[in-house]
């Protein structure tokens, strides 16, 4: 099967014009890096800081919407609420889920040990856990790792990082795009984590962003706001919810280039952004735990909340995703899950194509040629149109396929 090569090589993400992949490394005033602390038995990186040098950063920030929060969630919530973040402390290997009072205690204390160690107010210092929910954590290997990798990191550093926070992720999320303003070029790092326990409400993702350009509070909210819901609220590997999910944007204002609000430099970052954050989206998909196919389901009609449902149910089905996996093109899974979110007395005129060859109209199937949509369902991409009574309102999500690795992958997670 041929795989997708690189981050931006979906046929789904395209930089828009004046922006460009560019090596890794952060942007100016930035500074990572990654450490090993004996979190994962295999003695892989699982501590990680990105870190604001100046005292201008500003930041966004958005969060699971699971009523089961982690510890890091609840503690950055609270904590932060009031500062911009200059700071982000990430440990992989435990979750610090479910674990009360004990995990918020281990969280606060990373938390207030890692402000002393990176000359910040506990209010800027981010933290993120990943890993195993229901687990203990000790917080003094953290602690220990934070105050060792304060006085190393620096802005070479987001490889490490990001090696730090992956879990059983199969490849490193990481790109480095540069953006034509009017003022000069900005750069645009992000580093994100996330294969399984993960569906389009969120996922169980971290992503960490990072830009030289001066933005302030309210633009970076926005922008995030806006490309989040584009992008990470778009997903499904298996429909499941996480308890740590976190994004954040770091603005460090070095470049000395400004996004003003409501101009076409606004535009043209907050569209940099977006593909930016679809692409480490539609990577998470393309890494879901076994997965070797990614779908994107696009839902069109007259009722927005039906095309969201039709879309959601869609790219959750645990058959439209077998069916995926074996390149099966199975289109009656299709108008099941959308007369699943659409109930009603009266039949649903549902259409569905695969791969733009037209399989139902209103509710019946047409004839089609079958041989060239066996070709087609093999791709690594498969798109799926979805049209519902009336227009003016559209939905979709990418998604990936499940097969037995999944199954061998999670059965097999905590032994």
């Amino acid at each position: 099967m041929t795989r997708i090569a690189g981050l931006f090589d979906s046929r789904w993400v395209e930089l828009p014009e004046g922006a460009r992949e560019v090596a890794g490394g952060l942007p100016t005033g930035f500074a990572g890096g990654g450490i090993a602390a004996g979190l994962k038995p295999s003695g892989a990186l699982d501590v990680g800081v990105i870190l604001g040098e100046g005292r201008d950063v500003t930041s966004a920030a958005r969060f699971t919407r699971s009523g089961v929060q982690a510890a890091p969630v609840l503690v950055t919530r609270e904590r932060c609420r009031l500062e911009d973040i200059n700071a982000v402390v990430v440990n992989s290997g435990n979750a610090n889920a479910a674990t009360g009072q004990a995990g918020i205690a281990a969280a606060e204390a990373i938390q207030e040990s890692a402000a002393r160690d990176l000359g910040l107010e506990l209010s800027q210092v981010a933290v993120c856990s990943t890993g195993v929910i229901g687990v203990p954590l000790d917080p003094a290997p953290v602690q220990a790792a934070v105050s060792q990798l304060a006085g190393t990191i620096d802005a070479a550093g987001d490889e490490a990082f990001q090696q730090a926070i992956m879990t059983t992720d199969a490849f490193e999320k990481r790109a480095s795009i540069e953006v034509e303003l009017s003022g000069g070029e900005v750069w645009i790092s992000a580093q994100a984590k996330g294969a399984g326990m993960i569906q389009p409400s969120f996922a169980t993702m971290l992503c960490f962003i990072q830009t030289d350009a001066r933005l302030e509070e309210q633009t970076a909210d926005l922008l995030l706001g806006v490309t989040v819901k584009r992008s990470f609220d778009r997903i499904s590997v298996d429909g499941q919810l996480s308890t740590n999910d976190t994004v954040i944007l770091m603005a460090s204002g070095d470049s000395g280039v400004a996004v003003e609000p409501e101009s076409e430099d606004e535009k043209t970052f907050g569209r940099a952004l977006d593909e930016l954050l679809r692409a480490l989206a539609i990577s998470i998909v393309r890494d879901g735990e076994g997965s070797e196919r990614v779908g994107r389901v696009t839902v069109r009609g007259g009722h927005g909340p039906s095309v969201e449902r039709v879309a959601r149910a869609v790219a959750n089905s645990p058959l439209v995703k077998t069916a995926l996996h074996g390149g099966d093109p199975n289109w009656g899974r299709i108008a099941q899950a959308a007369g699943m979110a659409v109930p009603g007395s009266a039949p649903l005129p549902v259409d569905v194509a695969i791969e733009g060859i037209q399989l139902c109209v209103a509710g019946e199937a047409v004839p089609h040629d079958e041989s060239e949509l066996a070709e087609r369902v093999r791709q690594a991409e498969v798109e799926y149109t979805v049209g519902l009574p009336g227009d003016g309102h559209e939905a979709e999500c990418f998604f990936s396929d499940l097969g037995n690795e999944y199954i061998r992958i999670n059965a097999e997670y905590t032994t």
